[in-house]
């Protein structure tokens, strides 16, 4: 009684989907998509950064009609959650982006193509007119100029709302079960956001269209901000410090991200969400919107188009919950008064009203506003408003 709606015969949640669809792929794809850097503690730490955080339900409260909807880059998405730039979803499945394109149109969210693709920007928003869901195009700056344009110019033209330029990335994490297994481009995959002749099978590249730009500046940033119209969002940044600077840029948002344990103006987190109540613990502290990755490639591994979707569904599905059981009937009525952690001497203490932080040095809405929305868990949330604020101390 009262028990709700299953899905799937199989998977319930997503560590159900990450199972059913990880026994699909081959050993090589399955560590390429499953592991991250080194000994893999970022990417542990980021599952387990949302566990420190414990709900505390508030009860009596009309929640009868619950909306799990988000505006992002002027649209609405019916849950505050869109997929991240993943590469090479191809190896996943058959239909690549274009299947995860499909699954986010017929559920109304966000999708940011990474431009390691193996479907062009143009097929992939073609593909998801239909359903009205913003698109954006990633980017990991290459020493080739001309290039990076390139890619911006497409993406404008494709029809794309917002361009997120990935920031953490002088160099690839090292990762070691790429080395293990000798990782390859599968035959039959491109990039097709690429420039056509550049050899693609090499692991090791000097090609400068290929080989990322170790010297980008703050400076190189607000070049290409500047030649552009899009909105453009700044992925990567895990400091105060960094987030300061990018108040600077023009950028219009910012995504605290670890790159997957591979290595937010609006504040959105990407990394380490599997559960609903991942995506309410991330609003609560602050975030705007969230970006999910590894699910799409399990949900294309078990399904295609339809275990996307289903990564989605189980998604909203679990926020929902939680924001029944919050009395929350709104993504804006979510607050840090909602969670909680665990003290030093073992004492539950509610986290605490968050103040303001450096209001004069940026105007308009919260949704433009990096220092009052920063949001990592990787740093802890406390420790990091201490560091902006010693920081406006100093710039002031």
């Amino acid at each position: 009684m009262n028990r709700q709606l299953k899905r799937d015969t199989k998977v319930v949640c997503l560590a159900d989907l990450e199972r059913e669809g990880s026994r699909n792929l081959s050993k090589m794809i399955g560590e390429y998509y499953n592991e991250g850097a080194m000994d893999l503690i970022t990417l542990n730490d980021n599952k387990a950064a949302y566990d420190r955080y414990s709900l505390r339900p508030r009860l009596c409260r009309d929640v009868c009609a619950v909306d799990t909807s988000a505006a992002v880059w002027g649209a609405k998405s019916t849950i505050p959650v869109g997929f991240a730039p993943t590469a090479m979803h191809a190896m996943a499945h058959p239909d690549g982006e274009i299947a995860t394109s499909r699954a986010d149109s017929r559920v109304g969210v966000p999708m940011i193509l990474s431009h390691y693709s193996n479907s062009s920007i143009e097929d992939v928003v073609a593909t998801g007119k239909s359903g009205g869901n913003p698109y954006a195009m990633q980017l990991c700056m290459v020493n080739d100029w001309d290039t990076n344009i390139s890619i911006l110019r497409r993406a404008e033209r494709a029809g794309c709302k917002a361009f997120v330029l990935t920031l953490d990335t002088p160099s690839l994490g090292r990762r070691l079960n790429e080395h293990r297994n000798n990782f390859k481009l599968p035959e039959g995959l491109s990039f097709p956001n690429m420039p056509e002749d550049v050899d693609m099978r090499n692991m090791i590249q000097d090609d400068p269209r290929m080989t990322y730009m170790s010297s980008v500046s703050w400076d190189t940033v607000r070049t290409f901000i500047a030649a552009t119209h899009l909105e453009v969002f700044l992925k990567g940044i895990l400091t105060a410090e960094d987030a300061l600077k990018a108040l600077g840029t023009g950028a219009k948002g910012i995504i605290v991200s670890t790159h997957g344990g591979r290595r937010c103006l609006s504040a959105h987190v990407d990394s380490g969400i599997r559960r609903g109540s991942d995506i309410f613990k991330a609003l609560a502290i602050g975030a705007d919107f969230c970006w999910v990755g590894r699910p799409a490639i399990w949900g294309l591994a078990y399904k295609g188009d339809e275990g996307v979707e289903l990564a989605l569904r189980l998604l909203r599905d679990e926020l929902q919950t939680t924001m029944w059981l919050c009395g929350c009937s709104t993504v804006h009525d979510i607050t840090r008064a909602h969670l909680g952690r665990l003290s030093s001497s073992g004492e539950f203490v509610p986290l605490q009203p968050r103040g303001k932080l450096l209001p004069e040095l940026h105007p308009a809405s919260r949704a433009e506003q990096i220092s009052q929305t920063t949001f990592s868990e990787k740093n802890k949330m406390m420790e990091l408003e201490s560091q902006v604020a010693r920081v406006r101390v100093a710039a002031v």
